[in-house]
């Protein structure tokens, strides 16, 4: 075999490899997790950069959802201001017309459908506990959160729940960061993307908190 055939075999070889490589997340879901992160907590600066960015790596009916489910997170204000930037920065106009069901369709089957995916075994309890914390709260929970806006097509569960994660790490909600972790693996995300979102956020959230949530994840992880 010449040295030019050595070479040829060395590089097929190397594109072969290559090709056995998957990436825990495609560059878009990376951006689109620190995004959510930005979303909830950045400043309005930092807010209208990362949609400039975003616009460019993200498709952009990712990014509207993002928004939406945004307010769940981060309260109606928030949710607001960066559709507002959005709408600037992407020149996209808002939708005609809505795509909800008409208003005397209840959101609650599709939101117990979704809350029970995300929840697995552990649904029953969340409802009972969030009930006993006030029943509005529950049925909020289902038809508002999980029906009106999480239930939502345009993106995949498992992409939504990996926003979460982000949101709540870069909220400093523990607590729900928890449930989520769950809710990913629950709803199709793998360890490996889970951990990926993590280190996604690296810079974006700060060195301490994003080191307690490595140490969440890895409890969850091998529970």
């Amino acid at each position: 075999m010449s040295a030019q055939d050595v070479t040829r075999t060395k590089m097929m070889k190397a594109i072969d490899a290559s090709d056995a490589i998957v990436a825990p997340l495609d560059p878009p879901t990376v951006a689109l997790v620190r995004l959510a992160a930005t979303l909830t907590v950045g400043s309005e600066v930092e807010v209208r950069s990362a949609l400039a960015d975003a616009c460019s790596r993200v498709e952009a009916t990712w990014i509207e959802e993002l928004i939406l489910q945004t307010y769940l997170f981060a309260g109606f204000p928030r949710a607001l201001n960066a559709m507002r930037e959005w709408r600037r920065v992407s020149g996209r106009l808002a939708p005609a017309v809505g795509d909800e069901p008409g208003a005397d369709v209840t959101f609650v089957p599709r939101g117990t459908e979704t809350c029970a995916a995300v929840y697995g075994a552990f649904y029953a309890p969340l409802r009972e506990n969030v009930r006993a914390l006030h029943p509005a709260l529950d049925a909020w929970m289902i038809a508002d959160g999980y029906g009106k806006v999480l239930g939502r097509p345009g993106l995949a569960l498992w992409q939504r729940e990996l926003c979460i994660i982000a949101a709540c790490a870069a909220a400093r909600q523990d607590r729900q960061l928890h449930a989520h972790l769950h809710g990913a693996l629950n709803t199709g995300a793998s360890p490996a993307q889970i951990e990926a979102t993590l280190d996604a956020l690296d810079a974006v959230i700060a060195a301490d908190d994003l080191r307690r949530y490595r140490l969440l994840w890895a409890r969850v992880r091998n529970h």
